[in-house]
């Protein structure tokens, strides 16, 4: 078997009664179309809490996230639950796999970064992480948590929907997307130094993640997908 799996991401299942109602009003992404989407749960000032990719499967969902963070979404989602009968459990007998070309579905925020499918465990993918870092997208708490959605370049990436109707954060998000400023941005930079605006560092890569004000990206990798989108901004 090829090493397609992503060793650090895991898969958490959903499942029962009106499940889709239950996910389509907390999270940021439209969960009643074509999925796969990118998506995310936050808190109500619009700050990232987890983020994820959302497969259907039958009448069940399954969210592709971190897998270091399975257990605490779980707990954040079952708040949410409350007394209704919506099962949410991590599913062990599932994987993501991913290969930059080939079977599966296009990556839901950016073709470039290849195809994933979900499948039982398998050896473990290289490459995953410096692919995506060098293609200036940013995931997981580390990188994403605590980072208002929109400076996480959800909307350039397709982790928001503005048309869907309400979701946890969505007063800020919707606001800030109205006055189409958005000041700062995660962005992928060549370094192993960290500094004030560093959020993660990533030595054996020579790749760190920062949070930088648009009019101070320096030596910042700026993909076309984000240049685009700054160069639209007022």
């Amino acid at each position: 078997m090829a090493a397609t799996t992503l060793s650090n991401r895991a898969i958490v299942r959903l499942s029962g009664e009106d499940v889709q109602g239950f996910l389509q009003g907390l999270v940021t992404s439209d969960v009643a179309g074509p999925l796969p989407v990118w998506a995310a749960l936050l808190t109500p000032q619009g700050k990232c809490q987890f983020d994820f990719i959302v497969w259907r499967n039958e009448g069940d969902f399954l969210l592709d996230c971190e897998a270091d963070s399975a257990g605490d979404l779980i707990k954040r989602l079952s708040l949410y639950r409350l007394r209704r009968p919506i099962g949410i459990e991590r599913d062990a007998t599932l994987a993501v796999h991913w290969a930059p070309g080939g079977p599966g579905t296009p990556d839901p925020r950016l073709p470039e970064l290849g195809h994933r499918w979900l499948a039982e465990p398998g050896e473990s993918a290289g490459g995953w992480q410096e692919h995506r870092l060098r293609l200036g997208v940013c995931e997981g708490r580390a990188e994403l948590g605590d980072i208002l959605w929109l400076e996480c370049n959800a909307a350039e990436l397709n982790g928001v929907s503005f048309t869907k109707g309400c979701f946890v954060g969505q007063e800020n998000t919707a606001r800030m997307n109205w006055r189409q400023k958005v000041n700062r941005r995660l962005v992928v930079v060549p370094t192993t130094a960290a500094g004030a605006r560093t959020r993660v560092v990533y030595e054996d890569l020579g790749l760190a993640v920062e949070h930088r004000r648009t009019d101070d990206l320096g030596d910042a990798i700026i993909p076309a997908w984000l240049k685009a989108a700054i160069a639209q901004q007022p």
